[in-house]
């Protein structure tokens, strides 16, 4: 079997990529390497595939139809694609909003284009996000529930992309399954989100911004439990492209309260952290929970991690990596 993966030098796109080679499938792994972040830590995952003989990675931007073209070449009979690159970050998207729509929403149009002209017409498996259900205050978030009042310019990139995709499954048979990431952690993870944010701070000495005066909890999830989600949805799709849900939620079920969460960073590093409270910033929410039941039934989804186990992992591997 063939997959491309875009955003491959991504987080959750390198273990994602990984994951496939050492299931078997010859994978073309696709980025555009851009520095919204450093691109060190893309370039230092993508030599962490480089014993991989059945990953070729090749340079592409995937909101460029001429240049996505370019990189698949004659990759064009892949059995499935598994689209991951995007603009990350919520608060960044008060900033730029111009470079989610561009990757977050031409970017989808573009691959399922490009899917449209493939010999196999492949489905696709494609990054959404928990950030589609805004300030909802029913939980756990369902996949049933309404999704029309996002509270980012992100959030609404990701909503448009899931009806992106429903438009293109309905007119031109494409089949595609959404996967709405809650909180994604772990080795390799972002330097923008709060555990970097967090053990970088606490291990120098520094304050860390504790947003909404602590007030929050969020629904952390270990990147290998969400890598076992992503599999059990190439795998799904694959075998039942007509009977795969447009959208999965892959979360821990299990959201842990933000203090709590600094706790258990200053235990693995060993450090109490000098907090700083904030104000809640204005493209965030309160809560994520994620109801997984429908991922558990279809996608034999069960996340093994907790928080206690995932974080001193990640903190071991941040160490290591950045010489501390």
């Amino acid at each position: 079997m063939k997959a491309i993966v875009t955003g491959a030098a991504g987080f959750i796109g390198f273990h994602v990529a990984r994951r496939l080679a050492s299931e078997g499938f010859d994978v073309l792994a696709i980025d555009n390497l851009n520095d919204y972040y450093p691109v060190a830590l893309k370039e230092t995952r993508l030599s962490a595939l480089d014993g991989l003989s059945n990953i070729r990675f090749v340079r592409g931007n995937i909101a460029d139809p001429q240049g996505l073209s370019t990189a698949i070449g004659s990759d064009t009979d892949a059995d499935i694609i598994v689209h991951l690159a995007a603009q990350a970050g919520v608060r960044y998207s008060v900033e730029n909003p111009a470079a989610y729509v561009d990757a977050n929403v031409h970017g989808q149009v573009t691959i399922f284009e490009q899917a449209l002209k493939m010999p196999k017409r492949p489905p696709v498996v494609y990054a959404s996000s928990s950030s589609v259900y805004g300030a909802n205050t029913k939980v756990p978030f369902s996949e049933n529930d309404p999704v029309d009042h996002p509270v980012s310019v992100y959030a609404a990139t990701k909503r448009s992309a899931e009806l992106l995709a429903h438009s293109y499954r309905h007119v031109h048979k494409i089949a595609s399954t959404g996967l709405r990431f809650f909180t994604v952690y772990g080795p390799y993870g972002r330097p923008d989100m709060a555990p970097w944010l967090f053990t970088d701070a606490i291990l120098q000495g520094k304050p860390i911004k504790v947003y909404n005066h602590g007030h929050m909890q969020r629904d952390f999830t270990f990147i290998d439990d969400i890598v076992s989600g992503v599999y059990g949805a190439v795998n799904r799709i694959l075998a039942h492209p007509e009977g795969t849900a447009p959208v999965y939620n892959l979360g821990n079920n299990k959201p842990v309260a933000l203090m709590r969460f600094i706790e258990i960073i200053e235990k693995a590093c060993g450090r109490e952290a000098i907090k700083q409270f904030e104000p809640m910033p204005p493209a965030d929410v309160k809560c994520t929970y994620a109801d997984i039941d429908l991922a558990s039934r279809d996608l034999g989804f069960s996340p093994a991690t907790t928080l206690e186990q995932g974080i001193p992992l990640f903190v071991e591997w941040f160490r290591g990596y950045n010489g501390r």
